[in-house]
């Protein structure tokens, strides 16, 4: 019983920030219908965003954190700017492979800047653990899946209670009924593309403090792709369900099975979501008539 929660509230914790990284992906497919590749990669970028600002620069914590996240938002409209908007009305086939490229040389600045080796950063999430029922769990663990409810609680709100939120849902809807009503568009792709990075970068901020900084992040973040097609490319909740679906399953299957099928299990799910229901659980059913 103990190991079973252990295992479980680790699955949670993986599951919340897969769900920040996957609401970047729903938030630029929803405004753009653009699937984005690298959204993965903004992970990997974050967590060396905050490594830097906190070990290379000095800062306090909170202030690297504020950091890594200004990097993230200009890092997502420099993109939008010059890389996806000279794209606009060009095959989807080339925006995708536009996003592959850009995947790459995410991941090459990384290494560029900061070589292969695994770095530590000072942890800033509460240390010690909580004992029930003779599980051991880490508190880092449990603030991790509260900041990232609280991140989730905040953009839910954002979307339905704000003026910005409510154009991106217009625009995301019907671009043309949006610009006659005077939204510009175009802004809303920028803020979009800038959100997506700022979600995924909170997410690798939360990854440097529970596994350290390294490479191997950019791994963790493929698995935003299942996730995105479990719960449907265009649903904010279905996020949070395909996060908490696919965290839970690969520890579990860590934990009960092993043997390195916990780094497959998400793509076998992907694969039989596509099979089953292309849409995901609660994505938008479209019916083309022809």
């Amino acid at each position: 019983m103990s190991d079973f929660l252990q295992m479980t509230l680790f699955g949670l914790s993986n599951g919340a920030i897969l769900a920040l990284a996957a609401l970047g992906f729903v938030l630029i497919y929803k405004a753009t219908r653009v699937i984005n590749f690298a959204q993965g990669h903004f992970l990997l970028v974050g967590a060396y965003a905050f490594y830097a600002a906190i070990v290379i620069l000095g800062l306090h914590w909170t202030l690297a954190i504020l950091v890594a996240i200004a990097f993230a938002a200009v890092i997502g409209l420099i993109v939008e700017r010059f890389v996806l908007r000279p794209m606009i009305g060009e095959e989807a086939i080339s925006v995708i492979m536009v996003t592959i490229g850009l995947s790459s040389i995410l991941a090459g600045g990384v290494q560029v800047f900061f070589g292969t080796s695994p770095r530590e950063t000072p942890q800033f999430l509460p240390t010690g653990a909580l004992s029930i029922a003779d599980a051991t769990i880490p508190w880092s663990r449990v603030t991790a899946i509260v900041v990232a409810a609280v991140v989730l609680i905040a953009f839910s709100i954002f979307f339905t209670r704000t003026r910005h939120g409510i154009a991106m849902r217009a625009v995301a809807d019907d671009q043309q009924a949006a610009l006659t009503m005077g939204i510009s568009v175009r802004k809303v792709f920028a803020m979009a593309w800038a959100l997506a990075a700022v979600t995924a970068v909170i997410g690798g901020i939360l990854l440097a403090d529970l596994s350290g900084v390294s490479a191997g992040l950019a791994g963790f973040g493929l698995i935003v792709f299942p996730v995105v097609i479990l719960g449907g490319l265009d649903s904010v909740p279905g996020t949070i369900v395909g996060g908490v679906i696919i965290g839970l399953l690969v520890q579990y299957t860590a934990g009960y099975i092993g043997g390195g099928l916990e780094q497959i299990i998400p793509f076998i799910v992907l694969i039989l979501i596509l099979m089953v229901r292309p849409y995901g659980l609660f994505g938008q059913t479209r019916i083309e008539r022809v």
